[in-house]
């Protein structure tokens, strides 16, 4: 059967989607989906933890680039949690080519180009264990229980 254990994924809105105010519309399909927000910060991206996080490219021709792209504006990083979130946030953001990217995708709906794709979310639940440690310090993440909608025995 499947799977019903409760995952986190890194979900980062890029440059290029907070600066054509794409957030909102990130957040909203993430949220209809059924996840839970459970992190999410702006921040300018320092050039350290980008070399870490992308340090599977470091051998590739376009990494400098991708690091001049990634750190030249803000980003929005946030922590989905839910069941098999990393899976289906890869299904919902679609192909990293934005040409071969589904109609109804995030990246089919809003991306551009392969080098402005909007969006990142981690690739495997043991990608998003070691990404959600280097963007997210555990103090900033709230557990599923504090974010779940209180009942009504409970005072909001």
């Amino acid at each position: 059967g499947p799977s019903w254990t409760r995952e986190r994924t890194l979900v980062a809105v890029k440059p290029d989607g907070v600066q054509r105010r794409l957030v909102g519309d990130v957040i909203q399909r993430f949220e209809r989906r059924g996840f839970t927000l459970v992190g999410m910060k702006m921040l300018q991206a320092p050039e350290s933890v980008l070399a870490e996080h992308y340090q599977d490219l470091q051998r590739k021709p376009f990494y400098p680039a991708l690091i001049r792209y990634m750190s030249s504006g803000p980003m929005v990083a946030m922590v989905w949690e839910g069941y098999n979130v990393v899976r289906a946030s890869r299904a919902m953001i679609g192909h990293t080519d934005s040409a071969e990217a589904a109609p109804g995708t995030i990246r089919g709906d809003f991306s551009v180009h392969i080098s402005r794709n909007v969006i990142h979310a981690s690739d495997s639940v043991e990608g998003a264990q070691r990404e959600i440690q280097l963007w997210f310090q555990s103090s900033e993440l709230v557990s599923w229980a504090d974010a779940a909608p209180h009942s009504s025995t409970h005072p909001a």
